[in-house]
C-alpha cells in the first residue's frame, strides 16, 4: 500500500511539471521554426516567450499590428511591454506596431501582452496570434498555453488572414496545459488561437477604441455616453424649469393688497405699485399693448397737467388736446413718445380726428412701450435672443461635428451641441417673456383693481376725492374699471371736479363727460392699428 501512494505522488509531480515549467519553451529542432509558450497571469496579462530558429546568414522580421479592426466600427488596441530579446536580434515598439528583427541562430523573445482577454456570456476568452506577420516561411510552429483554470474549449486557425482553416493540432491535456501545432506557414500567414476559460478566471482587459474612419468617429464611447447622459439630465431639468415658469406666468397667483392713497390727511397722495404707468398696465397683465393703454397714457398726461382736454361744439369729433406744459425730465421715454405723437414740436393743439392718420408715430409709441417694460425688468427680451443663440449654437455644433469626424473622433459631441442648440431655439419660443418681477407686479395690479372696486366714494375724505378720482382714473381705464370708478364719484351730492378737462369758456367739465372722452380716445387709437403682443 505505501508503494502505491509513493507511485501516485511521483505521477502527480511528473504530470504537473510540464505546466509549471512551460515558461521556458523547448528550443526549435528545425530551422525556420518556432516554439512558443503562453501563460495568462492572474491580472489578465499574457506572458509570451518565443524561441525562434533563424537559418545562418539569414534574417527574419515579424510585424505585429497593435491596432486591429473590430466589429461595429471599432479598433482593438493591444499593449506590449517588458520586451526582452536573448540572442541575435532587436525590437522596435511604436504606437501602432511591434517589430522584431532576428538574425541567424536561435533567439528567445519575451514580452507581455495587455488586451488579449475578453469576457462575454459569462465566459473569459483569450485570443492571440502566436505566429503572424513573419516575412519568411515557418516550417513548424508549436505552442503551449497555461492559465489559472483548465480551459473549457480551444480554437486554432492557420493560414491567410481571415481564413477559417484549423491548425494541425489543438488539444487540452489532463494537466490543463493546452498545446497547438502547425506545419508550413507561408510568409505573411498566421496561426491564431482562442482559449475559452470559466467566467471569473482572470479579469477582462480588452481595449476597444473607435476606428480611425468617418464612421468610427460617430461610435458611442464612454465619454460620449456620459455626455449624452448629462445632456439628457440637463434637458429634464430645463423642461421642469420651463414648465414651472410657464405655470407661474399663466397662473401668477392671487392679488396682493394695495393702498390707493399713501400718507396722512392733507399729505395723502396716489401711488402706483412699483411706479408702473397706466400705459404699461395692459402689457404687464397680458403682454399686449392696445388702444386702451395708449388712451390711459393720454389721460394720465392730462391729469398731470401736461395736456388740457376741451370739447368743441359743432365738431363731429369735438375733443381737442391742448399743450398745457412742455414735456420735461419727469416724463419717461415712452410718455415723451406719446406726447410727441399728439403734439409735435411747434404744434399747440390737435383734434382726436387728426390722430387717426398718425400710424407711424403710434408704432414708435408701441416700440417705446415695449422698451419701457423691458427696461423696468418686468419683461425680458431673453426668449427672442435665445432663439438666435440656439441657431448659432446649431451652426457651431455642425462645424464641431465635421471637425471632430475628420480629426480626433468623438463626433457625437458635436451632435450633442447641435441638439442643445435646437432645443434652446425651440424652447425659447415657449419661454415666458414676463419675469418674476413682472409676475409680482401682475398680482399687485390685481390688488389695485380690487382696491378700486372696494373703494366707496362716500368714504373718501372730501379733501382727497378730487386727487384720488383723477389720479386713479387712468389706472381704472387700463384695468377696465373706469365706468364703475367714475359712477361712484358721480353719485355723490357734490361730486369732485375734473380740473384737466372743460368746454370752451368753462374751466372744468362735468364728470359725466369723462366717459365720453375716454371712449372717443380709445376709438381713435383703435382705428390706427390693432394692439399687438410684446415681441421680445
Amino acid at each position: 500500500m505505501p508503494n502505491c501512494v509513493v507511485l501516485a505522488l511521483v505521477l502527480l509531480v511528473l504530470s504537473a511539471a510540464p505546466a509549471g515549467a512551460q515558461g521556458e519553451p523547448q528550443l526549435p529542432s528545425l530551422p525556420n521554426s518556432a516554439e512558443i509558450s503562453l501563460k495568462v497571469e492572474r491580472d489578465g496579462a499574457l506572458s509570451v516567450v518565443e524561441a525562434v530558429s533563424v537559418p545562418s546568414e539569414a534574417t527574419m522580421t515579424r510585424r505585429i499590428p497593435l491596432r486591429t479592426a473590430a466589429p461595429h466600427d471599432r479598433d482593438r488596441i493591444i499593449g506590449i511591454r517588458d520586451v526582452v530579446i536573448e540572442g541575435a536580434g532587436n525590437s522596435e515598439l511604436t504606437e501602432d506596431e511591434f517589430t522584431v528583427k532576428l538574425r541567424g541562430g536561435t533567439s528567445i523573445v519575451r514580452y507581455t501582452v495587455d488586451g488579449a482577454v475578453t469576457e462575454a456570456d459569462g465566459l473569459v476568452r483569450v485570443g492571440w496570434q502566436v505566429a503572424g506577420g513573419w516575412d519568411a516561411r515557418l516550417e513548424l510552429v508549436r505552442a503551449s498555453f497555461a492559465a489559472p483554470s483548465i480551459p473549457n474549449a480551444v480554437t486554432c486557425y492557420a493560414g491567410p488572414e481571415g481564413s477559417r482553416a484549423h491548425c494541425g493540432a489543438a488539444q487540452i491535456a489532463h494537466s490543463g496545459l493546452t498545446r497547438f501545432s502547425q506545419q508550413s506557414l507561408a510568409a505573411g500567414q498566421r496561426m491564431e488561437i482562442s482559449v475559452e476559460l470559466p467566467g471569473g478566471t482572470v479579469p477582462a482587459n480588452v481595449r476597444l477604441e473607435p476606428s480611425k474612419t468617418f464612421a468610427g468617429a460617430f461610435v458611442l464611447t464612454s465619454p460620449v455616453g456620459w455626455a449624452w447622459g448629462g445632456f439628457a439630465l440637463a434637458l429634464v431639468v430645463a423642461a421642469v424649469a420651463l414648465g414651472l415658469l410657464r405655470r407661474r406666468d399663466k397662473h401668477p397667483g392671487d392679488a396682493l393688497p394695495v393702498r390707493l392713497l399713501t400718507g396722512k390727511d392733507d399729505q395723502a397722495a396716489f401711488s402706483s405699485p412699483d411706479g408702473v404707468l397706466p400705459g404699461q398696465v395692459g402689457t404687464v397683465l397680458t403682454g399686449r399693448a392696445d388702444a386702451v393703454d395708449l388712451a390711459a397714457t393720454v389721460v394720465d398726461l392730462a391729469v398731470r397737467n401736461y395736456l388740457w382736454v376741451t370739447e368743441e361744439p359743432g365738431e363731429l369729433t369735438g375733443w381737442r388736446l391742448v399743450r398745457r406744459n412742455p414735456p420735461d425730465e419727469q416724463l419717461t421715454a415712452y410718455e415723451r413718445a406719446v406726447f410727441d405723437v399728439l403734439l409735435p414740436e411747434g404744434r399747440e393743439s390737435v383734434l382726436l380726428s387728426e390722430l387717426q392718420s398718425a400710424r407711424v408715430g403710434i408704432e414708435r409709441v408701441r416700440d417705446a412701450l415695449d422698451a419701457s417694460v423691458v427696461e423696468r425688468r418686468w419683461y425680458s427680451r431673453l426668449p427672442g435672443r435665445l432663439t438666435g443663440i440656439g441657431l448659432r449654437v446649431c451652426f457651431y455644433g455642425l462645424f464641431l461635428t465635421v471637425l471632430l469626424a475628420l480629426t480626433v473622433g468623438y463626433a457625437q459631441l458635436g451632435l450633442i451641441v447641435i441638439a442643445a442648440g435646437a432645443v434652446l431655439a425651440v424652447a425659447a419660443r415657449w419661454l415666458p417673456a414676463r419675469t418674476g418681477a413682472g409676475v409680482t407686479l401682475h398680482r399687485r395690479l390685481l390688488g389695485v383693481r380690487d382696491a378700486l372696486l372696494e373703494t366707496k366714494a362716500a368714504a373718501v375724505p372730501k379733501l382727497e376725492r378730487e386727487v384720488l378720482l383723477s389720479r386713479a382714473l387712468p389706472y381704472a381705464l387700463a384695468l377696465g374699471e373706469q365706468e364703475d370708478w367714475v359712477a361712484g364719484f358721480a353719485g355723490l351730492k357734490g361730486p369732485p371736479k375734473i380740473y384737466w378737462c372743460g368746454r370752451e369758456g368753462a374751466d372744468e367739465a362735468d364728470l359725466s363727460r369723462v366717459s365720453d372722452f375716454t371712449a372717443a380716445l380709445v376709438g381713435t387709437f383703435a382705428a390706427t392699428r390693432q394692439g399687438r403682443r410684446l415681441e421680445a
